[in-house]
């Protein structure tokens, strides 16, 4: 009995030491640099990517740089020095890393882009994205759908916005946007009041809405003391927030003064609210859990040795090379679509719209 209860307990012993190398398993951890916290977006893609990072067995250590360029170097270099797989990199200014980018590839890290191109610099990997450019042709199309632009006489007023010029998927934004326009613009049928058109004219630098509010109270000033703006192309719900605040304050918004269509872009909780208040006409939703899944599968695949997905090879040519990029498809939100939309993907709660 006693040599049986030795057989047991030495057993159960061997048992423990077969399991306890799974249940520690550690593949190593990826450093996840995100720009700011001042968008509620940024927030939840590192969130997500630490989430499914986590169940893949990956340590992370994610930080913002609240939009502070040296600041976002310093951590990526602290990053680079404690050895860290792979760099997962939302940049604020995608011109600033390429010295950064050679110590990481001197070291054998290797770096994705996420969801900001990382220019000028052949050490970038990989690329996640959305399509940029269909971005900005939603936002158009939905300013061509809801001024009927095909049938209707015009002209109508529109003030164009872009994103932040260090930014390269502004000029994505404003291209694919354009893509829908210019043909009105070119035909008369659509006229810019400031006549200020081009990223050189109409960008907003960091996507900073109180620079939009400022711009737009310029505009309204200068060029709409008599009759009104029929249409604001808004990149984004930061900056949209920001147009529609100095569009009130000159008295649209009421019976006499519709809203002009204004779009965005993100489905920031604020701009869905200022949609169902018939402020704000339309946002671009971007599902950022799917962002992030994507790019800890590109990780995943490209540190196990298989074939990283992605699905285009063409588009993102950062200056020095095309990078492999793997785009998501966005999706137009207004009004009519909303619940079924972010409600019915679970990415918001009802209770935190109304």
């Amino acid at each position: 009995m006693k040599a049986f209860k030795s057989l047991i307990t030495a057993l159960a012993l061997g048992a423990v030491v077969l399991v306890q190398p799974a249940a520690a398993q550690d593949k190593g951890t990826i450093a996840i640099s995100m720009p700011t916290k001042s968008s509620s977006r940024w927030i939840s893609d590192g969130n997500s990517m630490v989430k499914f990072f986590k169940e893949k067995g990956y340590k992370t250590d994610l930080q913002y740089a609240e939009d502070d360029i040296p600041n976002q170097l310093a951590q990526i270099e602290n990053m680079i020095t404690k050895g860290s797989k792979v760099l997962v990199i939302a940049a604020i200014d995608g011109t600033t890393l390429s010295d950064a980018l050679q110590k990481a590839a001197d070291k054998g890290i290797k770096v994705i882009a996420y969801d900001r191109l990382i220019r000028g610099s052949k050490n970038v990997d990989y690329y996640a994205t959305f399509d940029n450019f269909q971005v900005g042709v939603l936002q158009a199309g939905y300013i061509e759908q809801a001024l009927s632009l095909k049938s209707a006489k015009g002209p109508f007023k529109i003030e164009l916005f872009g994103g932040s010029p260090d930014d390269n998927n502004a000029f994505f934004f404003y291209d694919g946007a354009m893509s829908v326009l210019k043909p009105y613009i070119d035909s008369g049928k659509l006229v810019v009041g400031s006549k200020q058109v081009g990223m050189d004219k109409v960008s907003t630098l960091r996507w900073d809405g109180a620079v939009a509010q400022a711009r737009m109270d310029n505009l309204l000033s200068a060029y709409y003391t008599s009759g009104r703006v029929d249409a604001v192309l808004s990149p984004y719900d930061g900056l949209s927030i920001g147009i529609i605040s100095s569009l009130k304050g000159v008295g649209y918004g009421t019976p006499k003064q519709p809203m002009p269509v204004v779009t965005g872009q993100d489905a920031e909780i604020p701009s869905v609210k200022s949609i169902l208040a018939k402020e704000q006409t339309s946002t671009v939703f971007k599902d950022t859990r799917e962002l992030a899944k994507v790019t800890v599968g590109m990780v995943d695949a490209m540190l196990s040795g298989k074939t990283v997905p992605i699905n285009d090879t063409k588009t993102y040519n950062n200056g020095v090379k095309v990078v492999p990029s793997y785009l998501l498809k966005p999706v137009s939100v207004d009004a009519s679509n909303w619940k079924q939309t972010l409600v019915g993907s679970g990415y918001y709660t009802e209770n935190q719209i109304k």
